[in-house]
């Protein structure tokens, strides 16, 4: 099942929740008890006070009932001058079945709380009058709700602070976790201290470590082992060329023979070249627009091949020798397939909180089956249906790679008018924003 937009998304944000409403409920609960329990003491004492003082009253011959009421200062009214009672849970029920319980079931009572609060009861097992009692606000704690309250919301703020900051803790190594995954993925070598970590995490720190070592053995093995190839088949090439040279032209088939072997050298340069993708290069803040300058200067020799549409962009960390490869790429890509009709352009997309370079090569040539954009940056893939030619289907591959070397990504895009366009995306801030186009 999917999860709604407005639940928290996040397993911190889902903590903080489960721990803030487990408070605020347990706080509820207990302002609830303490309101509705009849065993607040102050409540029950003044009740219970008033009706010992009522029976007081009763039981005295008139000349003693005069005393006791001047000396608790009650006052005994007729039943038309008897006001309303006011509803104050829940202090009026306290008060009614103390007085219930103590009197007589038929004991009537009626509370007020503003102008002259006072307790008014009758029980008529004892007399048919009224009698009025005053009330004191402090032992009535009605008025002092909103204290209470301020506390209980006070206990929650002061609970639900250190929950966060003890949810804070827990996810620190998680944190961590997955900014050393991205910083592996961008091809650094990440290690986690496994010395200062909860026991939860120690394990998986250790198989992140070692799957880390994993991986950079496994390249290093891998770069090895083509450069080892690459030197082995260059040698026997080297000697075929000079083989043929020292032929001369008495066969129709060097010249041929001569391409092929340049082909093949091409290729063994393209492996290594996939092979080493530049993770390993310095990251060093450049300026973009004189980077695709300097790239394009080769091709506009002998006149104009490629155009130029830069905007003003702000040096940011590349790798340049990465940069000039993929943007030779994509430019080789675009003449080869459509002549000279090819324009770069670059320029700052985004809102001011996430911005992102746009670094485009657009051509004018008869652009890719919508069939195949998806699967054209996998390695050994040419979209020969649409754009037939030689070589190895790695050079899209290399873009890809380093585009996402550099917190990026790489997009072709048929153009409406014809021709392809590629679209790549890179990050001026820690990551590329979601709706980049």
């Amino acid at each position: 099942m999917k999860t709604p937009l407005w639940f928290p998304q996040s397993f911190f944000s889902r903590t903080l929740w489960l721990v803030l409403i487990v408070v605020l409920f347990s706080k509820a609960l207990t302002l609830v008890y303490l309101l509705m329990n009849e065993d607040v003491l102050v409540d029950r004492q003044y009740s219970h006070g008033v009706a010992l003082t009522l029976r007081a009253y009763w039981a005295a011959d008139p000349e003693n009932r005069e005393k006791i009421a001047k000396a608790a200062t009650l006052v005994r009214v007729a039943g038309a001058g008897v006001p309303e009672g006011e509803q104050h849970w829940p202090y009026s029920e306290i008060y009614q079945r103390q007085m219930q319980s103590e009197l007589g079931e038929d004991t009537e009572v009626r509370l007020r709380m503003h102008v002259s609060p006072a307790l008014w009861v009758r029980a008529p097992s004892l007399g048919e009058d009224w009698l009025k009692v005053p009330l004191y606000p402090h032992p009535l704690r009605g008025q002092k709700i909103w204290n209470v309250l301020g506390w209980f919301l006070a206990i929650g703020l002061l609970s639900t602070a250190s929950a966060w900051i003890f949810v804070r803790q827990l996810n620190q190594p998680l944190k961590r976790l997955v900014f050393a995954a991205r910083q592996l993925g961008q091809g650094r070598s990440v290690r986690l201290p496994v010395s200062d970590t909860p026991s939860e995490m120690t394990e998986v720190y250790g198989a992140f470590n070692q799957m880390a070592e994993d991986v950079e053995q496994a390249g290093r093995e891998r770069e090895l082992m083509l450069a080892g190839v690459s030197h082995d088949l260059r040698t026997p090439l080297t000697r075929l060329r000079l083989s043929l040279e020292l032929m001369g032209n008495h066969s129709d088939l060097t010249d041929d023979m001569v391409r092929d072997i340049e082909d093949m050298d091409a290729i063994l340069d393209q492996f290594l070249a996939f092979i080493r993708d530049g993770r390993d290069e310095v990251v060093e803040e450049v300026d973009l627009t004189d980077l695709v300058r300097e790239v394009v200067a080769p091709y506009n020799q002998n006149g104009e091949q490629v155009r130029m549409r830069l905007e003003p962009i702000q040096p940011f960390a590349l790798r340049r020798v990465s940069m000039k490869r993929l943007l030779n790429n994509l430019i080789g890509n675009a003449l080869h397939h459509a002549g000279s009709d090819v324009e770069v352009a670059a320029y700052v997309s985004g809102d001011s909180a996430a911005p992102y370079v746009v670094l485009s090569v657009m051509d004018r040539g008869a652009g890719i089956d919508p069939d195949e954009l998806e699967g054209i940056f996998n390695p050994f893939t040419r979209g020969d249906r649409a754009r037939g030619g030689k070589g190895t289907g790695l050079g899209l591959a290399i873009v890809r790679r380093i585009a996402s070397m550099h917190g990026g990504n790489v997009e072709l895009r048929n153009r409406e008018e014809g021709g392809l366009e590629a679209r790549v995306r890179l990050p001026l801030g820690l990551m590329l924003p979601r709706d980049a186009v």
